[in-house]
């Protein structure tokens, strides 16, 4: 772990999924995506028709499939991160195990956990591919529907490689499946002010000033436990710092459209009464990240507003898978960079070459 305090492991198996629109239930998003993004990685695509990573997808499972998987043995490839994390994978050939993990796959529904631009793009590349397949088929070749599944239908067009995307499945209920936070650090304000945060932030939460000097250590341990109630927020400035609890702004403006289940969200609490309510950044600016960060480091955040590159650091604890499960499932989204499950899966260490 980042903290150095614990050593887990995770396990999962790679594949190839096939690509599924959203209304189809099948394969569900929990954040929301970009334009620029996804355009990146369509000309990327293109030019070397080779996906280079992997998407992260979760999935429910009692741990049958787990259970198949390599034990021990050495691995085919080993490979350390710059975070330390040790990567290990096993070539898994025996046909009855392949068969046996795709027969219990079959109908599960999956959670993109990381990769929604690539899933995405990985969408609109198919549909590309697809309509460039229906303009050279022959004249008289079946049209059943607009989105060319009549084309595909179970013939060797719904197996060409564009179908399909490369995948690594962890079950969901692995205990070494970890959610961390992705913490907001605002810079750039002009008109800044802590006295002026604290004031605006009691419209919307019960405000405790904490001590300012407190460390990443001290700030964890403090949202972890104010988050035994419910919603907890640490808001750090230079010379000043407050816990934000037990939310009073359900149900206003801020949160017009947003269910009692995403207004429950930390991370929307966050993005809706403070970063909106109180500083008065726009949805479009967040998008932009024009006045906004995202670190994963509570230590790093903290250092950035002491050594005077930001106005505050906001500093929470992680969304919970289950709560990750529930939104996705109900069609729901959560703000961009809501989610950093740990660690990466690593570019490069497979790749799917659509030639």
């Amino acid at each position: 772990m980042p903290d150095g305090k614990a050593v887990l492991e995770r396990r999962g198996f790679i594949g190839l999924g096939r690509l599924e629109d959203y209304s189809a239930g099948v394969v569900f998003r929990h954040e929301q995506t970009l334009a620029k993004p996804k355009a990146d990685r369509l000309e990327l695509l293109r030019a070397t028709r080779v996906h280079f990573e992997q998407l992260f997808m979760v999935y429910n499972d009692s741990g049958e499939i787990s259970a198949v998987l390599p034990q021990n043995g050495e691995a085919d490839v080993e490979v350390t991160d710059e975070y330390g994390v040790l990567h290990r994978l096993w070539r898994i050939s025996d046909p009855a195990i392949v068969g046996l993990i795709c027969g219990k796959m079959r109908d599960k529904k999956l959670i993109i956990a990381d990769g929604h631009h690539r899933y995405e793009t990985a969408l609109n590349y198919r549909d590309q591919q697809r309509a460039a397949l229906a303009a050279v088929a022959p004249a008289g070749a079946t049209r059943e529907s607009s989105s060319g599944d009549a084309l595909l239908g179970t013939g060797p067009a719904s197996q060409a490689p564009h179908e399909f995307v490369m995948m690594t499945f962890i079950d969901m209920e692995s205990p070494g499946l970890v959610v961390l936070p992705t913490h907001r650090v605002v810079h750039g304000l002009a008109s800044f002010s802590a006295d002026h945060m604290q004031s605006a932030a009691r419209n919307y939460f019960s405000v405790e000033e904490v001590d300012a000097s407190l460390d990443a250590a001290r700030a964890t341990s403090i949202l972890r436990e104010a988050g035994h109630a419910g919603t907890a927020l640490l808001a750090v400035a230079a010379n000043r710092a407050y816990l934000m609890h037990s939310p009073k702004g359900n149900g206003s403006r801020l949160f017009a459209g947003l269910s009692p289940r995403q207004q429950s969200l930390d991370v929307v609490q966050l993005h809706r009464s403070l970063l909106e309510g109180v500083l008065g950044l726009s949805e479009e600016s967040i998008r932009n990240q024009q006045n906004l960060s995202y670190v994963r480091e509570a230590g790093e955040a903290l250092e950035k507003v002491h050594e005077g590159q930001a106005n505050v650091a906001f500093l929470m604890n992680p969304v919970r898978m289950e709560q990750v499960r529930d939104l996705a499932f109900s069609g729901e989204v959560l703000p961009q960079k809501s989610t950093d499950f740990y660690p990466k899966l690593l570019s490069g260490l497979t790749m799917y070459a659509l030639d």
